[in-house]
């Protein structure tokens, strides 16, 4: 994880060569562990590179990079696969090195469609003039960029910061591909060309997908001396997933049990589905490349040196290196319970779980052992219930995340007791979120606005940020998470039919219409949630890693027909992600294996803690920087 920014100015009155404070201050915050600037200069430009590094893996690597020809490297990204990255190197060298033996565009391309993990990059060709940059296919490092009115700059920047009253704006780079800007060309006609170089998909008959041109959309919201085009050669990345798989069923789907009025809705029901051959045979082939996914994701960072054997058990001096963010629901349940598999033993996983405070409640955030130990029965009391164990009247943090959150632990700890699972209790006054809020999080939201980009926003940077509790049948002690990566479940609901509107989309137009929005979904998820994830997670100096959304993962899932992954004539907590909850049962895992999905903002109950009648859509108030 890195802060990365490029500074460009086409006029020298204009030019600074320091950035804004607020810009490099949370561009510091996401690389704590090196700091470097690097001024390059041509005829008519100059160009400002600062780089702030997370060391997570190899040798620490200060950014930017520079080689003997003059071309300077920044890169905020993981190489899980596709290119050969030995444990004890830097992957920003490795990809450096071979940026630098690139002699064409081609080869630029070729190298950027093999890499396999999340990343964002700005690439300064000193012998062409040429700035590239981009994200990865699905967005899963931020990018922004800002065009100065008076045509004279331009910004790229994994965050930026709100000024208030300013009406230049940042903007997420689109996902589009990689773009190429000619620095010579753009100083000399005080025009900016964006060339872009989109992502297509060749089948192995070489035949090509056809290319949806969205660069009129983004065009529309550029400046006027900012114009976008496709590279005349019409070079393009290969996309590193393979097409969704729209086949609809040739006759009707067997029924299984769900018209079947004697068998209620329980595990077993997710049994009968586990007795036909098939299906049982895909299920244990999406927990295997899912498997490796976390695997990766896990073991890819620096770890201490292990503890002489004597004390290879005495877990309580050692800290966590992975956390995961924490429901109890069934996304956070199943990348737990893989973590486990592939973290060393002596090593704790933190699970974090936060709980915002009614209006009514704000003065204490600690909670008492007597108020959780009575919790604690509860839920246990209450486990029967399908697993959807949610106490209406417990201590005012027992939000519905709070309740299920402990039932998945204790699920955990049945699954593997000789672990250590840290269950952090995160509790967030209203007067606490109100305040964090102004001060930083509404710049790492920014430029997204939506009442759902503040709830979502706020709910992952508290989580992220690991302060909280761990509270114990004898003792409660205050908490900071010490763990660098942290893993997150989004883009399981986006695949596997995991939202209402599937369920509705379903209803009015069958499988076909759900094709069509989970293709939309999985479409949008860089714009709608990955930069501002990215951005919140990072300001802590730790990295956000999605294992639902690895290259393999989504190829596998995109390659089933769609009644393979969910069944929504099922009713909720059964039908929706399907394969994903059967694949919990042969984890393992119990009562989580059926709770219905439930958004963030409500299980931790920010949603409608200021305001009740506001809609998701509308744009958030409380997220503007006021004069």
């Amino acid at each position: 994880m890195c802060g990365i920014c490029c500074s460009v100015g086409f006029s020298v009155e204009h030019f600074s060569k320091e950035l804004k404070e607020d810009l490099l201050y949370n561009l510091k915050r996401r690389g704590p562990d090196s700091s470097k600037h690097l001024l390059k200069s041509g005829v008519n430009y100059q160009c400002l590179f600062s780089g702030h590094v997370l060391h997570l893996r190899g040798v620490l690597t200060a950014q930017p990079v520079e080689d003997e020809s003059g071309n300077v490297f920044l890169w905020n990204g993981e190489v899980f696969d596709g290119i050969q990255v030995e444990a004890e190197d830097s992957d920003t060298q490795v990809m450096f090195s071979s940026l630098s033996a690139c002699k064409n565009e081609s080869d630029i391309l070729s190298l950027f469609s093999k890499v396999q993990g999340p990343w964002s990059f700005i690439y300064y060709q000193a012998s062409s003039h040429y700035l590239w940059f981009g994200r990865d296919f699905f967005g899963r490092r931020s990018l922004l960029w800002h065009f100065s009115n008076l045509g004279s700059s331009l910004c790229l920047s994994s965050v930026g910061a709100q000024i208030s009253g300013l009406t230049e704006q940042w903007q997420e780079v689109p996902t589009s591909g990689i773009f190429q800007i000619d620095l010579n060309s753009a100083a000399a006609s005080r025009h900016v060309t964006l060339k872009l170089y989109p992502w297509k998909y060749v089948s192995k008959e070489n035949v090509m997908e056809e290319f949806s041109d969205d660069l009129t959309q983004t065009a529309a919201e550029l400046p006027a001396f900012v114009s976008m085009v496709a590279n005349e050669d019409k070079l393009y990345l290969s996309k590193p997933i393979v097409p969704l798989n729209k086949m609809l069923p040739q006759v009707p789907l067997e029924t299984h049990c769900r018209n079947s009025p004697s068998v209620p809705h329980s595990r077993e029901t997710l049994s009968l589905f586990l007795r036909d051959e098939h299906t049982k045979k895909v299920v244990h082939q999406f927990i295997d490349v899912l498997s490796v996914a976390v695997k990766r994701r896990v073991l890819c960072l620096v770890r201490e040196e292990n503890l002489a054997s004597k004390e290879v058990l005495k877990t309580c001096n050692k800290k966590a290196n992975i956390a995961v963010l924490f429901s109890g629901g069934i996304d956070s349940m199943v990348i737990a319970a893989l973590a486990d598999r592939h973290i060393p033993l002596d090593e704790p996983i933190d699970l974090l779980n936060v709980a915002f405070m009614t209006k009514q409640k704000t003065g204490s955030n600690v909670p008492t052992v007597e108020r959780k130990r009575q919790a604690h029965h509860r839920i246990l009391s209450e486990e029967s219930s399908q697993g959807a164990a949610v106490a209406q009247d417990l201590d005012d943090a027992e939000v519905p995340d709070r309740v299920t959150g402990k039932a998945g632990l204790k699920e955990l700890q049945s699954v593997n007791p000789s672990r250590t699972w840290n269950f952090v209790e995160i509790n967030v006054s209203l007067e606490e979120l109100q305040k964090l809020r102004r001060a930083q999080i509404c710049h790492l939201v920014y430029p997204l606005d939506t009442v759902l980009d503040d709830s979502i926003g706020c709910a992952v940077w508290f989580a992220s940020r690991g302060v909280g509790w761990l509270v114990t049948q004898d003792a409660v002690r205050s908490y900071k998470s010490s763990a660098k990566v942290i893993l997150t479940g989004i883009g399981a609901d986006e695949q596997l039919a995991g939202y209402s509107r599937h369920r509705v989309r379903f209803q009015s137009l069958g499988l076909e219409g759900l094709n069509e929005e989970i293709a939309m979904e999985l479409g949008r998820i860089s714009s709608r949630n990955l930069g501002r994830d990215d951005r919140v997670i990072g300001d802590h100096g730790k990295e956000a890693r999605f294992p639902f959304l690895d290259e393999n993962v989504v190829s596998f899932l995109n390659s089933l027909p769609v009644w393979e992954k969910a069944d929504l004539s099922l009713p909720r907590g059964v039908g929706e992600k399907l394969l994903l909850r059967l694949a919990a049962v042969e984890l393992g895992l119990t009562a989580s294996t059926l709770l219905p999905k439930r958004a963030m903002q409500f299980g931790s109950r920010i949603a409608k803690l200021e305001k009740t009648d506001e809609k998701a859509s509308d744009k958030c108030g409380r997220l503007q920087i006021l004069p």
